[in-house]
């Protein structure tokens, strides 16, 4: 090698394999001679710099740099180098700047997307600070001024999905200077954040959010709740204070302040903050939440004259009908006053709310329980049959009073007139996935099979109709089908809770038939995770247990294992 390279001093391979021969400090001197040989080969000055000691290796860097000036990966090793060493994030910016210029003036064409690249491979190596660098250099080059917005958004996305979270948060936040006012942008960091970065960072972004956009209330929502959850309750109120300023006649902002108050036990802070803003920023859910409150806290009687006067603010709102309702028919003493009293609210709000499905369902589940309430009364099953009729008729294609009308003659044991309505309610709504559902739900069993292939022919992608096909592999005792139809059901509609119900009840049955052991387990604890992070919101079922007034305040894990 040594006669080779005596013949050939230029020649890089050559050079390469004698270093490769050496131990590490025989190679730092034969680098020493071979960047004096061959000084435009990139790899050498690299290696060579990667053996020396800090001082020595800015030199290398230095000398590298002036003998390429239009390498790209020499200054970027030199900013990777600063940084490394704890210096500041200035000096690395200062390199890459001169990196950018020095390549423009030696006519180096290297392209956006390559400096992205580069950007991304820093953060690999660990050196955040030169890829934000890099980016606040580079991320603007050939966009045109109108293409700014939507480029950078969706540079960002990329790169989040990449996983290089430093690079996103760069290009974000060269975004955010030219575009401070965009909320779309905001929301991309807060998420960004919020998936990737600690409670400080979020922190700081929502706060940054909210300066440039105080006039958007869901950042000063969100930063409050963090500061809620994390256990900073008085900082959460400072928020919200600074929200009121901004915004003194929001809604949002007016109850985030009283469930802050309410959730912390504050119940009178809460009141009086409800009652300001039945004042100062009245609406319907305002006057819903109040009486809530009371209703929470046993006051029946003041719940009821809220929901009153809110009826008479906002008739055409439903929810407080229902309220009304379920007030005196669920929690004041079983009479016939009681019964009358609910039957009016119902009344009131199906004359208001013809079109609402739920406040037929409610007032016909009314009437099949009043012989409870007074057996001279009237009421029963054939009034809730005549009230669901009419429900139909006035709401023709309205799934949800189809399947009422279904377990209403199920609960009273009439299975014929059960399954003639079903088969009406598919003619009349052959796409529904709740009717769907059902239908496969109640089939007998050698029926299922048949009604399952039917239901996925029609709904594909409905996920109660997914549910109700990995229910019947799981009768079957076909554990990993099952499992695979539970993940298309969750995957499809995170925000049904129904659907996290059924699967955590799979898992723990296949958890109790395996005898507890840990592989099921982890299965079992692993979907109550996800369903946490989910946070559903919506499903009959999940909505029956969830707004029970005595579940209201429990966890989302809490409402899974009662569901």
């Amino acid at each position: 090698l040594r006669k080779g390279l005596e013949a050939n001093p230029s020649s890089v391979t050559l050079w390469k394999t004698a270093i490769e021969l050496e131990d590490a400090e025989d190679a730092r001197v034969l680098l020493g001679v071979a960047v004096e040989k061959v000084p435009h080969s990139v790899e050498m000055w690299l290696a060579l710099a990667r053996l020396e000691t800090y001082e020595n290796a800015r030199k290398v860097l230095n000398r590298a740099r002036r003998a390429l000036p239009a390498e790209r990966a020499v200054w970027i090793a030199a900013a990777k180098l600063e940084e490394a060493h704890g210096q500041e994030s200035g000096i690395v910016d200062k390199i890459v700047d001169k990196a950018v210029r020095s390549l423009d003036k030696h006519d180096a064409v290297v392209s956006r997307a390559q400096w992205l690249k580069e950007a991304e491979a820093a953060e690999s190596a660990g050196a955040s600070l030169t890829a934000a660098a890099v980016v606040r250099h580079t991320v603007g080059l050939g966009v045109d001024p109108e293409d700014r917005f939507r480029t950078w958004s969706d540079d960002a996305a990329g790169a989040r999905e990449r996983g290089k979270v430093a690079t996103a948060r760069a290009i974000l936040a060269v975004a955010l200077s030219a575009f401070p006012t965009k909320r779309a942008l905001w929301t991309q960091a807060v998420e960004l954040e919020k998936s990737d970065g600690t409670r400080q960072s979020l922190d700081e972004v929502l706060a940054a959010a909210s300066e440039r956009l105080p006039r958007t209330e869901i950042f000063w929502l969100v930063r409050a709740k963090e500061r809620w959850i994390s256990g900073d309750i008085e900082g959460a109120r400072e928020v919200l204070g600074q929200a009121f300023e901004a915004n003194p006649d929001s809604e949002p902002v007016w109850l985030a302040a009283a469930k802050l108050e309410w959730e912390t036990g504050e119940a009178e802070r809460a009141r009086v903050l409800l009652r300001r803003a039945r004042d100062k920023a009245p609406t319907a859910r305002v006057y819903m939440k109040s009486a809530l409150l009371e209703r929470e806290n046993g006051n029946f009687d003041d719940a009821l004259d809220l929901v009153e006067e809110g009826i008479m603010n906002y008739p055409d709102f439903a929810k407080l009908h229902m309220m009304g309702g379920q007030i005196c028919s669920e929690d004041l003493e079983k009479s016939k006053y009681s019964l009358d009293r609910a039957r009016k609210f119902y009344q009131r709000g199906l004359t208001s709310c013809p079109k609402n499905a739920v406040l037929w369902t409610l007032a016909s589940q009314l009437e099949e329980r009043a012989p409870s309430y007074d057996r001279n009364g009237g009421g029963g099953v054939t009034k809730a049959r005549s009230l669901l009729e009419l429900a139909r008729l006035k709401n023709p294609c309205t799934p949800e009073l189809w399947v009422e009308a279904v377990r209403l003659e199920r609960r009273a044991g009439n299975d014929k007139l059960a399954s003639a309505l079903m088969a009406r309610a598919l003619q009349e709504c052959p796409s529904s996935g709740l009717l769907l559902a059902e239908n496969i739900a109640t089939a007998p069993r050698p029926e299922q099979k048949s009604r399952s292939a039917d239901a996925i022919k029609r709904c594909p992608d409905d996920p109660r109709v997914i549910s109700a096909v990995a229910n019947l592999f799981a009768s079957d005792r076909k554990y990993e089908k099952a499992r695979k139809w539970f993940e298309r059901a969750v995957a499809l509609d995170p925000d049904l809770g129904d659907s996290w119900a059924r699967y955590y009840a799979f898992e723990m049955e296949v958890e109790s038939l395996a005898g507890g052991k840990n592989k099921d387990e982890a299965k079992k604890d692993v979907v109550q995770k996800r369903c946490i992070s989910s946070e559903p919101k919506h499903g009959e079922l999940w909505c029956a247990v969830a707004k029970a007034m005595a579940n209201r305040r429990k966890s989302t894990g809490d409402k899974l294992d009662l569901v």
